[in-house]
């Protein structure tokens, strides 16, 4: 009798429909182990997963995707800490060499190009199990927070971070490429990296990786979306780049200095890190700097085109005070945005309309008041970071795509969150509380 694997196109169809009677049976005997109902593999060899058994009921009967593990009032809940407490820890005593990441940390904590950055730092690092690598971590500046040694970002080792190297001087802040450069410099010399792993990204990441090739010597690689091992590399690394303005990919063998796109790797997600603090033991050369940073430029947020805004507070059908609107948009330090149809009635202007057929945003906080969540306004905030709804109605599309949703009049959302913002505004100006709000 023949051993090849005969397609059944009917349980692939059960599979498929998470309605039938009969899709958990199905998956169970497809997936083959415990998390039957969540993956298994597809006719093709490619891995299917079912997003629908992902996450936990909220109390208003919605499905809810818990991304940064913390709940209400920034407590753990009882899945996550269970979570934590199940991953395996991984201690590196003497590794047999170092991938060094220098993330970017915006805002002080660790973005998910960060993260998919040191999963990719982890693939390189525990490729041989016999001699396992170290991944690195090189901060600038301060990331801690107003309490003395408490840190706003608390899951370096979740993250995948076995050593940690803290540069906190004051000439770091800021736009200081020189200075940056100069340690980075003298951390190869004294740990020898095998690999030196920067975020391609406009915030800094790209522009320093860029120089620190340069001061290296190295032939950077750049656009880096996908790695592969290859012993006919030099370095056992073959990695495929974005070229040709994103049209073209690009095989080379990885170098020493590569800057990588996002959704390169996984993010690591089964193993805890020490994250061991370490030092250098040289002293870093003192900078002479021919360039001065006067700091950050007040700029409007009404003048900020969406392409390149942060925050965005998006206005729909449903928001009935327009003026209330503007002035907690004012009050937030928001850059405003709409949906079509508030384009369309003549509330916003043409310039303001997020979407497909207005303008795709990249903001790491999007606010959407009132907005329903058509197809074409989803397509166009697909790359923000975090979104924000406020709607009335719990069954909207934009409910289930935030990461958090308010299920209130927006009025009186917008409205109390000003009230909110001032008194901690106001309190902050007496001295009574650094609390930002």
């Amino acid at each position: 009798m023949t051993e090849i694997p005969r397609r059944d196109p009917r349980r692939e169809w059960i599979a498929r429909n998470r309605l039938h009677p009969d899709h958990d049976r199905v998956l169970a005997e497809l997936g083959q182990g415990s998390a039957a109902a969540i993956e298994w593999m597809g006719p093709h060899g490619v891995m299917r997963k079912n997003p629908h058994a992902a996450g936990f009921i909220g109390p208003n009967g919605l499905r809810r995707i818990d991304r940064s593990g913390l709940q209400q009032g920034g407590a753990p809940s009882a899945a996550a800490r269970g979570r934590q407490e199940s991953r395996r820890r991984v201690e590196i005593a003497s590794p047999a060499f170092l991938i060094a990441v220098v993330p970017e940390m915006s805002g002080g904590r660790l973005s998910h190009h960060d993260r998919d950055l040191l999963g990719l730092a982890r693939q390189l690092a525990d490729a041989d199990p016999e001699r396992p690598g170290a991944v690195l971590a090189v901060f600038f500046g301060s990331y801690k927070g107003e309490g003395e040694g408490e840190p706003k970002e608390r899951a370096l080792g979740e993250a995948g971070i076995d050593r940690l190297l803290h540069l906190t001087s004051d000439e770091y802040d800021g736009f200081a490429p020189q200075a940056r450069i100069a340690a980075l410099a003298a951390a190869e010399r004294e740990l020898s990296p095998r690999h030196w792993l920067l975020p391609d990204s406009p915030l800094g990441g790209a522009d320093l990786g860029r120089r620190l090739a340069v001061r290296l010597d190295e032939r950077a690689a750049t656009g880096v979306w996908q790695v592969e091992a290859d012993e006919t590399c030099m370095l056992g690394w073959r990695c495929t780049a974005r070229g040709a303005a994103g049209s073209l990919d690009i095989q080379r063998p990885l170098p020493r200095v590569a800057l990588v796109l996002a959704e390169c790797a996984e993010p690591v997600s089964e193993t805890l890190h020490a994250a061991e603090e370490l030092a250098l033991n040289i002293e870093l050369p003192a900078n002479l700097a021919r360039i001065e940073d006067l700091g950050q430029v007040a700029v409007d947020p009404g003048s900020v085109s969406l392409g390149e805004a942060e925050f965005i507070l998006s206005a729909g059908n449903g928001v009935s005070d327009w003026d209330g609107f503007h002035h907690a948009a004012r009050c937030l330090r928001a850059t405003e945005g709409a949906s079509r149809v508030a384009v369309d009635n003549g509330f916003m202007p043409r310039d303001r309309q997020v979407g497909a057929t207005g303008t795709w945003v990249t903001a790491r906080v999007y606010v959407a008041v009132g907005i329903s969540g058509a197809i074409q306004h989803l397509q166009g905030i697909q790359s923000c970071e975090k979104v924000v709804a406020i709607n009335s109605d719990p069954g909207c599309d934009m409910v289930k795509r935030a990461d958090l949703a308010v299920i209130a009049d927006a009025s009186e959302v917008l409205a109390a969150l000003v009230d909110l913002v001032e008194s901690r505004r106001s309190q902050a100006n007496r001295g009574e509380s650094r609390d930002a709000a």
